[in-house]
């Protein structure tokens, strides 16, 4: 526990900060880089953490950068933030709109590298407070999918010397009402891993479908056997989705094309599940073809793991937060995916969303909304639960 007078020092040192990580989180908004490209942000925060003091490593598993500030104690907390943004015209009418043509941070990814610049600069300047060290992981390419940013990371070494207790992260979540932390033990976000099928016939004139094995068909059954897994092959209280997002086959009216593309998303909150559901789509799609006579090519892309935060560390975070004055929501699961997984999957953790909806600023737009924006107002409480979560859980 923070003593009282420790969390009145901290929110005078926040206070006097905020002006500097709005201004941050505006330039890195101007300037957003898609996953992999990260190296602006990248460069901005390795140069803000050295003026800090912090021990660096940059480069880490591509445009990764590891801050480290050592306090007496051999306990770590690691504290987590994602620097990349998504391929998005933004269309919001601001000063610090972004500069680069179909490219937005349109997810809040500019406001968490802020927030954990913020506590970067909080924590330095109150390090007596510190009974450990504070490992800080600003991760390229969240939003890549498949190996994403983290993974590259942990394989450099981003979780050793030294390894960390517990780490934490949060993300900025626009259908939560401004300031209200939103929290799960247990799974929280789901895998969101992706399939390519292709499905080959045997193309000729749409009048004569008899002499042709056409591919359209086959593909429509697949999709109504694929999607019918969810209410008859799985238990109805585990959570899944199927979509199929893009389908591409054919030229004209009257011509049975050779072969059909479909593209989608598989989504679970279980482990076993997830690897059910991929072999049984495969047979499925296999049998199907073989019965109408085509040959198919079945690809799964795994994506992230499940997100699942620590129960034991999730029930003691959202406590700590709680005494400190936090307005706490706890949420049902979301089936998205997140990259932040990796790491919990390595150290016990929580990951948590904060609220940015503000009617009153007409800040209502969803994430990935080409007109998705913060309450910078939230930058505050964004540093200060950080900080909270990072002095408690050296203690």
């Amino acid at each position: 526990m923070l003593t009282k007078e420790e969390l009145n020092k901290l929110q005078d040192t926040i206070n006097s900060i905020e002006d500097e990580i709005i201004s941050i989180r505006r330039e890195i908004h101007k300037n957003p880089e898609l996953s992999y490209r990260e190296t602006k942000t990248a460069k901005l925060v390795s140069e803000y953490l050295r003026r800090l003091g912090y021990e660096l490593r940059e480069n880490v598993g591509g445009n990764g950068v590891v801050g480290l500030l050592k306090g007496q104690g051999e306990k770590v907390v690691a504290l987590r933030a994602d620097m990349d943004a998504l391929p998005i015209q933004e269309m919001n009418n601001v000063d610090y709109r972004s500069q680069v043509k179909g490219v937005m941070h349109a997810c809040g990814h500019d406001a968490h590298t802020a927030i954990l610049l913020g506590v970067a600069k909080t924590l330095a300047l109150n390090k007596e407070m510190l009974r450990g060290s504070i490992k800080l992981l600003f991760q390229p390419a969240e939003e890549a999918g498949g190996e994403g940013g983290a993974l590259p990371m942990i394989r450099d070494g981003a979780l050793k010397e030294p390894k960390p207790d517990y780490i934490f992260g949060l993300h900025i979540m626009a259908e939560l009402p401004t300031g209200v932390i939103g929290y799960r033990a247990g799974p929280l976000m789901a895998s969101p891993d992706a399939f390519l099928i292709k499905i080959k016939g045997k193309g000729g004139h749409a009048s004569k479908p008899d002499d042709t094995i056409d591919p359209i068909f086959v593909s429509s059954q697949i999709i109504n056997s694929i999607y019918g897994l969810r209410s008859r092959y799985v238990e109805q209280r585990k959570p899944l989705v199927i979509s199929v997002s893009r389908i591409e086959g054919g030229t004209k009216d009257n011509i049975i094309p050779d072969e059909v593309v479909m593209e989608g998303t598989i989504r679970t909150l279980d482990e076993t599940l997830r690897r059910k559901v991929w072999e049984l789509m495969k047979k499925i799609i296999v049998s199907l073809c073989s019965t109408f006579g085509a040959i198919c090519e079945v690809e799964i892309q795994e994506g992230y793991p499940v997100t699942i935060n620590d129960p034991e560390v999730t029930e003691n975070a959202i406590s700590t937060l709680r005494e400190n004055g936090f307005t706490t929501q706890e949420i049902d699961p979301i089936m998205g995916g997140e990259d932040m997984s990796r790491f919990l999957n390595e150290i016990p953790g929580m990951y948590y969303f904060l609220g940015t909806r503000n009617e009153q600023k007409g800040i209502i737009y969803p994430n990935h909304s080409s007109r998705f924006n913060v309450d910078e107002s939230i930058l505050k409480t964004g540093i200060l639960s950080l900080s909270i979560l990072a002095l408690s859980f050296l203690r």
